[in-house]
């Protein structure tokens, strides 16, 4: 199973500290928003970005894998430290503040303060010090610097996107878990990308039919991400609301009831959109479709690279094999598994979905992607690039047998063609 796995007595977690790190996508839309102001570089709105798909891959290459497990007799007692709860829990918090505070400068808190806003402010509360030299000079900045523009509305977007769609692993995390508090946050998390219906689907859909051509979050060989991300967003969607209305019906409910648990998730985005609405004015609904789309747009991109092209056989009596370890690509990259607190090991999240991410294992019979989940979803953005990249490996993982893997439907005979000259279909 395993490459590495230390002694009981003397193990301790190299990354217990780091673990913080993941935190920082989810503050960043603050954090450049701030630089952005003071130094009058509005590109810096764009960091999200930045982060994500130059940084982290960067230093992923320089850093290269971990494949340490924790010991099995020490996985008890890490599953119950708070400590990780609650690296998870000041996630949410963090994205919750981007998300506001983003949504304010975008429509139009920066005028705000080019109108000596801060200026007031400081002078109301009778300010002194550090915090109100500080606040001036943001206002002297803005002032010279003066209103954004739409690049950088759209990078604020993006940027906050980014997060949103990063705190969707962060609910995927919570959503796994039973207690009340978690199932709550689980919700906040998804309430940016209106993607409510995802904590039904992954974890009562998904996990069912995962590595199937039944699966919409299973990508197929020959399917490009475009074409993937329609076909996922719908089915995942439909898969939801059809799972939850039979699980009501056999209850004895009505579809539309309090108990839905799509409808109560959707109604945190409703709040959260309601609210800011209310509050900046139309100005903020493009800040928000932006964001929501790329956000969740970065969860299925995931879900692509997950599962490509991997395939439960069927057995005899019609049913699909156990899920294993060779049904997800994983990753060892050390800093995306710390920025996505483990996603990439993927396998044992499958195999244990209660796992917690800190106490996540490395297989190595788990077909291994060539680079951190950062850099695959370039890749798998341009797909001439990514089929080249990832077709010989799904091949090369089923011995050279094509017929073993999950096909796109509309590809299926180019497919046999090309990689399957000696099996008739």
């Amino acid at each position: 199973m395993n490459s590495t796995v230390a002694a009981p007595g003397i193990w301790t977690d190299g990354k217990r500290h780091l673990w913080w790190l993941g935190a920082l996508p989810m503050a960043t839309p603050v954090l450049s928003g701030i630089f952005a102001l003071v130094t009058g570089v509005q590109s810096l709105w764009w960091s999200g970005v930045v982060v994500i798909f130059g940084l982290i891959p960067m230093i992923d290459g320089l850093l290269g894998e971990d494949r340490s497990n924790p010991p099995e007799t020490i996985v008890p007692d890490l599953e119950k430290q708070t400590y990780y709860r609650w690296i998870i829990y000041a996630c949410v918090a963090l994205m919750c503040l981007s998300v506001v505070t983003t949504a304010w400068m975008a429509a139009g808190g920066i005028d705000w303060i080019i109108g000596g806003g801060l200026t007031q402010l400081v002078q109301a509360h009778h300010l002194q010090g550090g915090l109100a030299g500080l606040l001036g000079y943001i206002t002297e900045r803005a002032q010279v610097h003066g209103s954004i523009g739409w690049f950088t509305y759209l990078g604020m977007a993006m940027s906050t996107g980014a997060a949103t769609g990063i705190a969707i692993n962060i609910a995927h995390e919570l959503g796994h878990k039973t207690r009340p508090l978690e199932q709550f946050l689980a919700k906040v998390a998804l309430a940016p990308t209106c993607y409510g219906h995802f904590f039904v689907e992954h974890n009562r859909g998904h996990h069912v039919r995962v590595a199937t051509p039944e699966d919409p979050a299973s990508s197929r060989l020959g399917e490009s991400f475009w074409s993937f991300l329609p076909r996922s967003v719908w089915f995942s969607l439909r898969s939801a609301w059809h799972l939850e209305r039979e699980r009501l019906h056999k209850q004895g409910l009505p579809t539309f009831h309090w108990k839905n648990t799509v409808l109560t998730a959707w109604l945190f985005s409703v709040v959260l959109w309601g609210v800011l609405i209310a509050w900046l004015g139309v100005a903020v609904i493009p800040f928000l479709i932006i964001q929501g789309i790329y956000g969740f747009s970065l969860l299925e991109v995931v879900n692509y690279v997950e599962h490509y092209g991997l395939l439960r056989q069927k057995l005899p009596n019609g049913r699909y094999e156990r899920c294993s370890p060779r049904h997800s690509w994983n990753s060892n990259r050390i800093v995306t598994n710390i920025f996505l607190f483990q996603l990439q090991r993927h396998s044992d999240h499958h195999a244990y979905p209660t796992r917690s991410y800190q106490a996540l294992r490395h297989f190595d019979e788990s077909p291994q992607l060539p680079y951190g989940y950062a850099s695959m979803i370039v890749w798998a953005y341009v797909p001439f690039l990514w089929r080249r990249l990832m077709d010989h490996r799904v091949l090369a993982h089923y011995a050279g047998d094509v017929r073993l893997a999950n096909l796109q439907p509309s590809r299926r005979k180019q497919l046999l063609q090309q990689y399957g000259t000696r099996y008739t279909d």
